[in-house]
């Protein structure tokens, strides 16, 4: 299995915070709620944006905020819609899975399958970010790479990703399924269900949000610099 640009596709959900204007009234109140890690993910579009024109990868990007619908979920899960959309008719839910979620998940899996015709397999890398505490607990890395541990292509593909990045900095605390379980909902999940590990394979890149929002933007630079050669080492070696 030979992983390269060509075969590389780029994701990133929680890529923004918009409210469509037809839905704005159920957000009057909420912006700081909005800009905040639980409306989008900081720095994830940056660097997925970064990492896209640095190497020619493609990249699918969300449209709104997680809080009208997450991207990320599946549609039987219990936080595809927050509270402030959970509670919704179900004909307006609906308008909102038709329009917003469905053209996303469709747009993402298409992609995919047309590539595995095309080059025989897909890697999918998702790009996200997490908030450095989470009630009242420490999030205790500065990576975490997301992995499906019964998929071979995977697992090898995220040591040699966390490999490249303690090369690149020996400071750096990358770790493996962490801060999140690989195998947990999310758009690579719902990919794996579809797609066997013979032609995809589906990684989460997760950054500590303490980097795009700790007020030092060399040293956040210098990360996304170090995630990009860290990519395109993985196009080298495998």
């Amino acid at each position: 299995m030979k992983v390269s640009a060509k075969n590389t596709l780029l994701s990133c959900e929680h890529a923004s915070h918009r409210i469509p204007a037809a839905h704005r009234y159920l957000f009057r109140n909420a912006s700081d709620v909005l800009a905040s890690h639980r409306g989008w993910d900081p720095g994830a579009l940056e660097c997925a944006t970064r990492l896209s024109k640095k190497l020619n990868l493609p990249l699918l990007k969300g449209s709104c905020s997680r809080l009208l619908i997450d991207l990320n979920r599946s549609l039987h899960h219990r936080q595809v819609f927050s509270d402030y959309t959970r509670l919704l008719p179900k004909a307006v839910r609906q308008t909102i899975i038709e329009d917003i979620y469905l053209p996303y998940r469709d747009q993402l899996r298409q992609t995919i399958a047309a590539n595995i015709t095309k080059r025989g397999f897909v890697l999918h890398l998702s790009i996200h970010s997490f908030a450095p505490v989470l009630n009242g607990s420490l999030r205790d890395a500065d990576i975490g790479l997301l992995y499906d541990p019964h998929r071979t292509h995977e697992k090898n593909i995220a040591a040699r990703l966390q490999l490249h990045l303690i090369t690149l900095d020996p400071t750096l605390k990358i770790r493996r399924n962490y801060p999140y379980r690989g195998v947990a909902d999310g758009a690579t999940t719902q990919c794996r269900r579809e797609f066997s590990g013979r032609v995809y394979a589906g990684v989460e890149i997760e950054i500590n949000q303490k980097y795009p929002l700790g007020g030092d933007h060399n040293r956040w630079r210098q990360l996304q610099d170090h995630i990009i050669l860290a990519v395109n080492n993985i196009f080298q070696t495998t």
